[in-house]
C-alpha cells in the first residue's frame, strides 16, 4: 500500500514471520532510478543511525558520491514502507539513485519527465531507455551496504540524540 496508508509494511511489523526482536534494522530496496549511470545515490535515513557509516564505506568502496537530497519536499525518509518500521523503533536506511548523470543531461529533468509522464500509468514498463549498468551498480551498492551491517558486531542504532530514535525508540 506504501504511500497510502502504508498497510502491508505495518501489518507485516506488527506480525513479523520472526521473532520481534529479530527485527533489527529496516533496509528498503525500491524504485531505482536507471536512466543515467549510477553516479551518486541519496541514502535517506543514513544521518539518523549508525547506517550511514555502513552506506559511506559501500559507496566509498564503489567509487560512488554521496548526494544531498534533490527533493526534500517529498520527504521520502517518513512517505514509504519504512516509515512503519521507524514507527517502531527500528533504524531505516532507504537508498535511491541521485540525479549526477555524468554529461549535459540534468537527472532532476529526467526524473521529473518520468514521473510525470510514465510513472503508474501504461507507459511504466519495460520498453523504457533502462541504463541496466546503474541497476547493476544500484544492486551492487545495497548488497555492499547489506553486507557491511551484516558483519557489524552490534545491531544497527539510532544516532545519539536522533529525532526518530527519541520520539519512537527512547533514545
Amino acid at each position: 500500500a506504501e504511500e497510502w496508508g502504508l498497510l502491508g509494511s505495518d501489518y507485516f511489523v506488527h506480525n513479523p514471520t520472526v521473532s520481534q526482536s529479530g527485527l533489527v534494522a529496516n533496509f528498503s530496496l525500491d524504485m531505482p532510478f536507471l536512466f543515467h549511470p549510477l553516479r551518486d545515490i541519496v541514502p535517506y535515513g543514513a544521518e539518523h543511525s549508525s547506517m550511514g557509516e555502513s552506506v559511506a564505506q559501500a559507496a566509498a568502496h564503489m567509487g560512488i558520491a554521496i548526494g544531498p537530497d534533490p527533493i526534500p519536499e517529498q520527504v521520502l525518509f517518513i512517505r514509504s514502507d519504512h516509515y512503519s518500521f521507524i514507527q517502531q523503533g527500528i533504524p531505516a536506511l532507504f537508498i535511491k539513485s541521485g540525479f549526477e548523470t555524468g554529461d549535459q543531461r540534468d537527472g532532476g529533468e529526467i526524473n521529473t519527465a518520468f514521473r510525470q509522464e510514465s510513472y503508474h500509468t501504461p507507459f511504466d514498463d519495460m520498453s523504457q531507455a533502462f541504463d541496466f549498468g546503474a541497476g547493476a551498480d544500484h544492486a551492487r551498492v545495497n548488497f555492499l551496504t547489506g553486507y557491511v551491517i551484516a558483519q557489524e558486531e552490534n545491531r544497527p542504532t539510532w544516532n545519539a540524540g536522533d529525532f526518530f530514535g527519541g520520539l519512537f525508540a527512547g533514545s
